[in-house]
């Protein structure tokens, strides 16, 4: 897909983020708007501090705009969301055994949204959901400590898919796991998105990562969007920016310890 031609899923419109610390204000978020079609992944990239996952938690409603705003299917978002709003969108974050509460099971953190949206046929539904992301049983009842990072990390997408969003927001989900089970995840991740035609907006700083699972991507700088380009762009290191081309040379490991990024590319022709 090479841009959006349906009416967007989600779509942001002018939005801007800012924190205030005592006297500061630290402008997090300036002025960013992009659109994502219905079934697509859409990339958000960047180096730490940029604002993409920002971005993100205020697309889910975690934290709320200092203006613009988020629609979903059209709609406006408001920043206390209804019990529909938040059954559509899903959040996988970043470390799994943060997002997992440490004395609960993996029966209990499934159950939990099943009861909360009033889903009958529980046990089902949460035997169903733990094969689905590869994982067997026996697991059911198992607390966070006792499973593997990327058990951790299959058992917080269960519970993101378990009431059947229409929307992933994924903030860095394989950053923490090792490169071979980052590479299991990223697989699970891209059979669940096609199998459900899921609309997902995936945050990461690994080019690689999202090149493998996304079909646009907005490279982010400063709390703004510098430039928003096709997958096929990306792998041919098309960026039309200047920071575009450095932050790909980066990821290239093309920049020689303690040589300055755009000394790299000036070399480069």
């Amino acid at each position: 897909m090479g841009g959006v031609t349906a009416a967007p899923a989600i779509s942001v419109e002018r939005l801007e983020v800012l924190f205030t610390h005592g006297v500061r204000r630290i402008a997090a978020v300036c002025g960013v708007s992009f659109a994502v079609a219905p079934g697509e992944t859409f990339g958000l990239v960047g180096e730490s501090g940029s604002g993409k996952s920002t971005v993100l938690k205020t697309i889910a409603g975690l934290v709320a705009p200092t203006a613009g705003g988020v629609r979903l299917d059209g709609r406006a978002m408001t920043a206390k969301r209804d019990r529909a709003e938040r059954r559509r969108l899903q959040y996988v974050f970043q470390d799994p055994y943060g997002s997992l509460h440490p004395r609960h099971t993996v029966d209990r953190a499934l159950r939990e949204p099943l009861e909360i949206h009033g889903v009958a046929d529980r046990d089902a539904m949460i035997l169903a959901a733990l094969a689905d992301v590869g994982l067997d049983p026996h697991h059911r009842f198992r607390y966070p400590h006792q499973l593997s990072g990327g058990q951790r990390q299959r058992v917080a997408i269960a519970r993101a898919l378990i009431l059947s969003p229409g929307g992933l927001l994924l903030d860095e989900p394989t950053s923490s796991l090792d490169v071979s089970v980052q590479a299991e995840i990223l697989n699970l991740l891209t059979r669940v998105r096609r199998e459900r035609a899921l609309t997902t907006i995936f945050v990461s700083h690994d080019l690689a990562v999202v090149a493998h699972l996304c079909e646009r991507v907005a490279i982010m700088r400063l709390g703004e969007i510098v430039e928003t380009l096709p997958i096929e762009t990306l792998r041919l290191n098309g960026a039309a920016t200047p920071y575009g081309r450095e932050l790909m040379a980066a990821s290239r490991g093309y920049v020689r310890h303690g040589e300055p990024l755009a000394s790299v590319r000036e070399s480069e022709g």
